[in-house]
């Protein structure tokens, strides 16, 4: 029965969505999109993807708790969704992944059957990025040419370009830090990108805030949108999220907010589906 009521309440989401968007606005590219079993239970793939193309945009980075709910969006919508390998198996695994060494062999697996643009988005902290298991998903990105969606503290992203020079990192919520943190780490690493999910402080009411203002224009080619969702309920955010950021963003210079919209993923999305082809 629970099954159900949230197919139907999901329903009754994409029906409200499709008469509020506005799909012929700036286009967007969500970074930051979870798919999870418990998301795909309540709303199949068909209405998934109608609901992102009813936001208006271009491709979602997709990733899900298993995998088997990115490979479900993929198989659906090749065009839109960008897939992105989880290393949890299943919800639960958050704070244990990163000990666990069978977790190896089931990213070695899925990355030698399936095509991915990054691995994450994975939550470490601290000493996390010196474990086998994270050395080893640092190793795998350098060896496939895709990229790292870290959830993580500034010390997790020196661990990996410790580990990688080379290393191409999406750091998730832009480590829920402050523009001053964050400034600090794009100028240390030329290949870090920020995506802003679950995040509002940089902008009220469709205006960008000062300082904020500032970071977007002096690195105007690393900072992504996403939506984030964590949970199945945060589906309902996709198209709001969208028109908010659509929103704030037209109170930035056009060359600029396009960056932002979705030049900035597509040339990431881009480097790295190009290095991974395979049967599918």
């Amino acid at each position: 029965m629970q099954n159900v009521v949230t197919s139907f309440i999901f329903g009754l989401a994409v029906i409200g969505y499709a008469t509020t968007s506005n799909a012929a606005d700036r286009p967007l590219i969500d970074a930051h999109i979870h798919y999870s079993h418990d998301a795909w239970e309540g709303l199949p793939p068909a209405k998934a993807v109608a609901l992102l193309r009813k936001a208006g945009l271009k491709r979602a980075f997709v990733s899900s708790s298993s995998d088997k709910g990115t490979q479900l969006l993929y198989k659906a919508a090749p065009d839109l969704i960008v897939p992105v390998l989880r290393p949890y198996r299943r919800r639960g695994e958050l704070g244990s992944w990163m000990h666990d060494d069978s977790i190896i062999k089931h990213l070695e697996t899925r990355l030698s059957t399936n095509k991915y643009a990054g691995i994450g988005e994975f939550h470490a902290y601290g000493n996390d990025v010196n474990t086998n298991v994270l050395r080893r998903v640092i190793a795998l990105a350098k060896q496939y040419g895709i990229f790292l969606h870290s959830h993580s503290d500034a010390a997790v992203i020196d661990g990996i370009f410790k580990q990688n020079p080379d290393a191409r990192v999406l750091w998730a919520h832009s480590g829920f830090t402050d523009p001053a943190e964050i400034r600090a780490m794009l100028k240390k690493y030329k290949n870090l990108w920020s995506d802003l999910a679950f995040r509002d402080e940089h902008a009220t009411d469709g205006k960008v805030d000062a300082a904020w203002r500032k970071l977007f224009q002096d690195f105007p080619d690393r900072f992504m949108i996403g939506t984030d969702t964590f949970a199945p309920e945060r589906w309902f955010y996709v198209v709001e999220h969208a028109n908010w950021s659509r929103g704030w963003l037209k109170d930035l210079p056009k060359s600029l907010a396009d960056n932002i919209a979705w030049r900035n993923a597509i040339t990431l999305a881009d480097w790295a589906l190009k290095n991974k082809t395979v049967n599918n």
